[in-house]
């Protein structure tokens, strides 16, 4: 799996993009994918990248590859917990009906947490993705000094 997220970050750095817009769509695509929306959000990035022509399509997609089923079940989890530990868990409807009671005070934690987790995995996408990008951009550089190099020149370096 490594190698898979490894491979599309890489053709995202590869693109003719700057390292802003890369990290820009890496954390739209952590962002979207953090969300409980069913796979909804990965349709979405079809519609982003239609919209906006800045968008790093292989950026927005390796987000799947890092938020992966495996993975999601921890981020709901932790999205609980940040609900919790930020509203508490008295309910903000009360009902008759323990059951749907526990129900909604169960969405509107995960919800609320899911946000917040959202915003702060996004944030962090950003930084490391914009970091490797620059990374990978001097490296090339570098390396295009040297003869022996097969690395592309991003356009924004020529």
């Amino acid at each position: 799996m490594q190698d898979r997220v490894r491979h599309a970050l890489r053709t995202a750095w590869e693109e003719e993009h700057t390292p802003h817009e890369v990290a820009t769509s890496f954390a739209i695509g952590i962002f979207v994918t953090a969300l409980p929306t069913g796979g909804l959000g990965i349709g979405s990035f079809f519609l982003f990248a239609y919209w906006w022509s800045w968008i790093s399509k292989p950026a927005i997609f390796s987000s799947v590859a890092v938020l992966n089923p495996a993975i999601k079940p921890a981020v709901y989890l932790g999205s609980f917990y940040v609900g919790a530990t930020l509203f508490g868990t008295d309910p903000l409807i009360a009902t008759r009906w323990t059951h749907l009671e526990t129900a909604l005070l169960l969405i509107q934690l995960l919800l609320i947490g899911n946000l917040i987790l959202a915003v702060v995995l996004a944030g962090v996408a950003y930084v490391a993705a914009y970091y490797l990008v620059r990374n990978y951009v001097e490296r090339a550089d570098q390396q295009t000094a040297s003869p022996a190099s097969d690395l592309p020149t991003p356009f924004w370096r020529k």
